[in-house]
């Protein structure tokens, strides 16, 4: 494997922190033995192109500074690839981050890490969500949400202030007073159609959203299959009741909650958008399927998560 390292970074992350993490997690690279070089992009697109370009001329990793947003890029550019992902967490939710026990706002911690594990050899295989759009398939690692979650997402994206899971939190509370239950049509594993009202489908590669909230609490990383978690049609005081639960991932005993393991769904529902790692994708139905093995990271083994 080459000793070259690809910094994959977002300046802007997390109020700029992403700016302010490359040098010591560029530092701790180099200091490792790693020949280092930096990828930026005008734009999305732009960044993706480079990345890609870094992946297919034969970078030893691509690591990606910055929050969720970043790394959900950067899986775009090494799924099914085997060029290992390292992930220096120093955005708003760091998600991703957590679901794999790394290292979040340390971005020296997280270097050391991620050039221990190459050093080591000790890259590890994880599951991800692939998504059917319009615009072609879309690689997540966390969560879909849908329904009220994405409307809760919608806002968040629009607020500066505060920093966060408490910008969710204001989110969720402003959403509730207009909010409704939607109807929602899931076809799971091909074959089996639930209808339902609901207030929000969830659909998990990862166990988290928004900074923190377990929303597919018993959702794995490495079993092959999404985990589905539908919150049913509930008024606004059972939903401010249930709430507090999600960071604790004990909603899922609710009774107005259920939960499906599926390797496939289609979701779908009336003026609703889909999100993916906190990305909008677009109207749907969109379909999910879990890929098996598709991603190479660097992160410790399941079960040794460091914090």
């Amino acid at each position: 494997m080459s000793s070259d390292i690809t910094l994959f970074v977002n300046p802007t992350a997390g109020r700029g922190r992403g700016a302010h993490a490359v040098r010591p997690a560029a530092d701790a690279l180099r200091a490792a033995g790693h020949a280092v070089r930096t990828v930026l992009g005008l734009d999305a697109a732009d960044a993706l192109r480079r990345a890609r370009e870094a992946v297919a001329g034969g970078t030893g990793a691509l690591v990606a500074v910055g929050g969720d947003g970043m790394v959900a890029l950067a899986l775009q550019a090494v799924a099914g690839t085997g060029t290992p992902l390292g992930v220096i967490a120093v955005g708003t939710g760091n998600d991703f981050a957590r679901s794999l026990g790394l290292p979040v706002r340390a971005p020296a911690d997280a270097a050391r890490l991620v050039s221990g594990l190459l050093r080591d050899g000790a890259a590890r295989t994880v599951d991800l969500g692939r998504i059917t759009t319009p615009a072609g398939p879309r690689w997540y690692g966390t969560v879909l949400a849908s329904g009220f979650d994405s409307r809760v997402n919608d806002r968040g994206n629009r607020m500066r202030l505060p920093a966060g899971r408490f910008k969710y939190d204001l989110a969720i509370l402003a959403e509730l007073a207009a909010f409704r239950a939607v109807p929602f049509r899931l076809v799971l594993d091909g074959d089996r159609t639930v209808e339902t009202d609901a207030t929000l489908v969830a659909v998990g590669n990862g166990t988290s959203y928004g900074g923190g909230m377990r929303i597919c609490a018993g959702a794995r990383l490495d079993d092959g299959l999404l985990d589905v978690t539908v919150v049913g049609d509930v008024g606004r005081t059972t939903l401010l009741r249930v709430f507090p639960r999600v960071y604790r991932g004990t909603h899922l005993g609710h009774p107005a909650v259920t939960t499906h393991r599926v390797r496939s769904v289609t979701v779908d529902a009336p003026a609703t958008t889909g999100y993916a790692d906190g990305e909008p994708l677009g109207p749907l139905p969109l379909t999910a399927e879990c890929v098996p093995r598709a991603l190479t990271v660097l992160a410790p083994p399941a079960g040794e998560a460091l914090r």
